[in-house]
């Protein structure tokens, strides 16, 4: 440290030197430091097997990203997000597909009924109880589409709906060196 010209009275050197030595690949076990291991990345790969799960939180990023405040209901409820919008308090459904035709994205925006198990009758959402969908299908596009819009139905082809896209969230999963998103299909 003195070599440097440093002054060892200072704690804040010793880590500096040591994090440029690390970096550089220069063994520094000579200067009376702890060795540190430098860890690797593990290896993980988004995939859409888990998009369900993942929609929620895309949702509220996005919500976010617009500079709005995001709530999470601790009950179980009929939306899945409270966003606090210009026009005041708004309640999201948000739904995923990796499901496709010919024809385009289709995706389920219904509900079973609390009194029917999983499997019974899938009933539309009432146009009260949800103000937005926000759909992300499986080319990663997020959709915001009003309640009112699609009110009454159990399913949608997204093809129709090309003009409630707000983005895509293929650029926050990361790229892989050729520079495409790093997305595994379902089927992977």
């Amino acid at each position: 440290m003195e070599t440097l010209g440093l002054s060892t009275a200072s704690g804040n050197a010793r880590p500096h030197v040591k994090g440029h030595a690390v970096r550089l690949g220069i063994d520094y076990r000579h200067f009376g430091l702890r060795e540190v291991v430098v860890q690797t990345l593990p290896r993980m790969a988004p995939s859409l097997a888990h998009l369900r799960e993942a929609g929620p939180s895309i949702a509220a990023a996005w919500f976010t990203m617009c500079g709005c405040d995001v709530l999470f209901p601790i009950e179980p409820a009929v939306y899945d997000l409270v966003v606090s919008m210009p026009e005041g308090l708004r309640r999201v459904q948000v739904k995923t597909t990796t499901s496709r035709t010919s024809t385009g994205w289709q995706v389920g925006i219904s509900r079973h009924p609390h009194s029917v198990e999983k499997g019974g009758p899938r009933l539309p959402y009432d146009p009260d109880d949800i103000d937005y969908f926000f759909i992300v299908d499986g080319d990663l596009a997020m959709h915001l589409i009003p309640s009112q819009v699609v009110a009454g139905r159990v399913a949608l082809g997204l093809q129709t709906y090309k003009r409630y896209i707000v983005g895509n969230a293929a650029g926050l999963l990361g790229a892989d060196a050729a520079g495409t998103a790093g997305v595994v299909s379902q089927s992977a």
